[in-house]
């Protein structure tokens, strides 16, 4: 059961917050929600003294005989509220029924079945503080490796498979999923890395290790697989923050790899919705 399905059983009342238009600047997107009762909150539309004067009005209505199951509020994020985002929202509240409960549920649960995958081969120290970085974000993390007391460490809550044979999971992974690899074997490493050039559509494709291990995987893709190009690849991984690629503790390299695997998954989404603008257009 999710964490909303979970809220929505245990609080009978409540009012959902929507930001439904924006304007200029504003601490979060359209479609955002916040779910409030007289005593519990779970979402968030930006924080700040937006969200608190949305959070008082909700509970208001909750202790009214208001009739209306919905209202809206317009609201200018400037220095008269205490915010400086310069921008206009406009936020809609509804009083959730039933229905409307197992409409958002049902979003949920079809959300989350869309979410990018993303695929971490190694579940040695590395691959543990991905799958602990990784979990926290709106993607479907698969943790692969051939050692099960190395998977038996992982506490994060994400898929895990035992497998001898990795690089098959590459073969049948969905279009546009992510592969980061960090295995205890340059050999296999190099093998994963191959595999996931070859299919020509992840949104990335990432490999543990230096300027110097990327160097030898080049000469060793130019022998194997001439017909590959190892432009894809990004190693060493990680977004190139002055002064962090030096510290080495397995929870920091896992910050920077997540930041630069989420980064490419951004981008690619755009560009999809750039490509499907452009032939609407067409």
């Amino acid at each position: 059961m999710s964490q909303l399905a979970v809220f929505f059983d245990q609080t009978s009342k409540m009012i959902e917050i929507e930001m439904s238009k924006v304007k200029g600047s504003s601490p979060r997107e359209v479609g955002a929600r916040l779910y409030v009762s007289q005593d519990k909150q779970m979402g968030t539309i930006g924080g700040g003294q937006l969200e608190y004067m949305a959070i008082d009005k909700a509970r208001i209505l909750l202790r009214s005989n208001e009739t209306a199951k919905s209202w809206k509020m317009a609201v200018p994020l400037g220095p008269e509220i205490g915010q400086c985002c310069g921008g206009k929202v406009v936020l809609t509240l509804r009083l959730l029924d039933q229905a409307l409960k197992q409409q958002r549920l049902q979003e949920q649960a079809d959300e989350q079945a869309t979410r990018p995958n993303i695929y971490v081969f190694g579940a040695g120290h590395i691959g543990r503080a991905l799958a602990n970085s990784l979990s926290l974000l709106p993607v479907s993390v698969t943790m692969i490796d051939s050692r099960s007391e190395e998977l038996a460490l992982c506490t994060a809550n994400i898929k895990t498979c035992m497998t001898p044979l990795p690089e098959a999971h590459i073969r049948t992974a969905d279009p546009s999923s992510a592969f980061i690899i960090a295995t205890h074997d340059h050999a296999l490493d190099f093998l994963l890395a191959k595999e996931a050039l070859a299919r020509q559509d992840a949104r990335y494709v990432g490999m543990i290790g230096s300027k110097t291990k990327a160097a030898r995987f080049a000469h060793w893709l130019a022998e194997e697989a001439p017909m590959l190009s190892r432009a894809q690849l990004k190693c060493p991984m990680g977004l190139p923050v002055p002064g962090a690629l030096k510290d080495k503790r397995p929870e920091v390299i896992a910050a920077l790899i997540t930041a630069d695997v989420i980064s490419a998954l951004n981008q690619g989404s755009e560009n999809q919705k750039t490509l499907r603008t452009r032939m609407d257009a067409d």
